[in-house]
């Protein structure tokens, strides 16, 4: 099937061979669209670990300034006062024993699930289900935790999780086509800051190798990293 005219353009308005600085990236990446819906604008960055070292494995969650241009659905497995403080602070979805079972039965009609400690014993038996999905619960990215009004205002603000692949490349989202070039700028320094925190002490060389910028359906555009980290790239 050949690619049509709209692919086409999208396609022929980047250059494969050169480094935009990030602005640039942030302008060309909603010109360089070509899908009719309002398409995730995503970083793919390629960093100097191995994520088979456990001392090198990349973590962590930070909250977009500009949030990530959808509505979050939010479950909260907790009980008593804190799943009434789940409810306040705006979770879609809250409950206990009832709700796990409800998930181990297939339902998943959601996109984000917070936990308080002393659920985890019930919320493991659910690591086949919610795991492959990127959904488990975890104390590092501060989806464990009895302080649930933080944890369901952050998500809904614009929280995103990011977890280094095998290759060494994560990939998040930094927004939507629609945003305005300073809002997708504004998050993906958000996302490059809180990869630099999240920099193993055991990761030797360059750290941040290569950044890409691209929508869901168009091409990738290459970054140059000292255009966003305003300094050496092993920073």
């Amino acid at each position: 099937m050949k690619p049509g005219r709209k692919r086409k353009e999208a396609i022929g308005a980047v250059d494969r061979e050169r480094f935009y600085a990030i602005t640039e990236a942030c302008e060309l990446v909603k010109k360089a669209s070509f899908a009719k819906f309002d398409e995730t604008v995503d970083l793919a960055v390629r960093l100097g670990v191995d994520p088979k070292h456990a001392d090198q494995m990349v973590r962590g969650a930070t909250v977009l300034p500009h949030g990530i241009g959808k509505t979050v659905r939010v479950l909260v497995f907790a009980k008593g006062e804190k799943a009434t403080e789940a409810q306040n602070a705006g979770a879609d979805f809250v409950g206990a024993d009832e709700l796990v079972q409800k998930v181990q039965d297939g339902w998943l009609d959601f996109d984000t699930v917070v936990a308080t400690p002393d659920m985890m014993g019930q919320v493991g038996r659910l690591g086949r289900v919610l795991g492959p999905r990127g959904l488990m619960p975890n104390p590092k990215v501060g989806t464990v935790t009895f302080d649930v009004t933080k944890a369901v205002q952050e998500v809904k603000a614009g929280k995103i999780e990011f977890r280094v692949e095998k290759a060494g490349i994560v990939h998040a989202p930094v927004g939507k086509r629609s945003f305005d070039s300073e809002k997708l700028l504004g998050n993906a320094k958000a996302l490059i800051d809180a990869l630099l925190r999240a920099k193993p002490a055991s990761a030797k060389g360059q750290y941040v190798r290569t950044i890409t910028m691209s929508t869901t359906m168009g091409p990738g555009i290459k970054i140059d990293p000292l255009s966003i980290l305003g300094g050496p790239a092993e920073a």
